[in-house]
């Protein structure tokens, strides 16, 4: 079964600094890792602004191309 993830797990593990414990990575992952993760386009908009660095913009807009 697919898992729509919310904003507030994608922005814990692509905008900040996450420990490796953090029961939410660790869930995302592995749900990555089983290709059942997905996002809604607003989610991945809501994620997208707000990058004032363009590199970062251009890291995440990368990232997400998978989803």
């Amino acid at each position: 079964m697919k898992v729509l993830v919310d904003t507030c797990v994608w922005s814990l593990v692509l905008r900040r600094p996450v420990k490796s414990t953090d029961p939410a990575a660790e869930s995302l992952a592995k749900l990555i890792a089983e290709d059942r993760a997905l996002i809604m386009a607003p989610v991945r908009q809501e994620l997208l602004t707000g990058m004032a660095d363009p590199k970062e913009f251009e890291r995440l807009l990368f990232v997400l191309q998978g989803f």
